[in-house]
């Protein structure tokens, strides 16, 4: 058994301290999760507290049998929905977007970013509709194999590849654009 599904199963039952070790181990991938769907960071620090709020609350329904990286993703994936939803901003405006990319006031973030190429890859990975942004963050960001993502995302592990696939052609389209090619 590994250590993760170890302390949640003692958070199950009852040993509550044992979840900070799993807040800490995470916080920070839960975080940038979030922070890449949504680009706000006040609102990601918020969904990473709320996961663990819910882990707390619904302790009971962990299933040992799986994995807790598994199960907490899926925690977080639902918020995510239910933020898109209560925003209605699931996707974004792609018929208005750019003939080609150019940062007049860079944040922090884009300073970081010195190379043209990985700007114009973040700001295509904005334009992508909110599910193909997520599935290509689960995969290519948070390392998570097709399985675990087919788990998070109650589909199968060849609708995961597909998935990723539309989403990946439809990067390499949004990234062309904003190339000016």
């Amino acid at each position: 058994m590994n250590s993760d599904n170890h302390f949640m199963l003692q958070v199950k039952k009852g040993q509550i301290d044992k979840l900070g070790i799993l807040f800490e181990r995470y916080k920070d991938p839960l975080f940038s999760y979030f922070y890449r769907n949504t680009g706000k960071q006040i609102s990601s620090e918020d969904l990473v507290q709320t996961v663990f709020w819910r882990v707390l609350k619904y302790r009971h329904t962990f299933n040992e049998a799986g994995t807790f990286s598994t199960w907490i993703y899926r925690i977080a994936h639902r918020l995510l929905i239910d933020l898109w939803r209560t925003n209605n901003k699931q996707n974004p405006d792609f018929d208005n977007l750019p003939d080609t990319y150019t940062s007049e006031n860079p944040t922090a973030e884009e300073n970081l970013l010195t190379d043209e190429s990985l700007k114009l890859l973040s700001k295509a990975m904005e334009y992508l509709n909110a599910a193909a942004r997520e599935i290509l963050i689960m995969s290519k960001y948070q390392n998570l194999k097709y399985r675990e993502i087919g788990e998070i995302l109650d589909c199968s592990e060849g609708a995961v590849k597909v998935r990723i696939f539309r989403a990946l052609q439809e990067l390499k389209v949004i990234y062309k654009k904003l190339e000016g090619k």
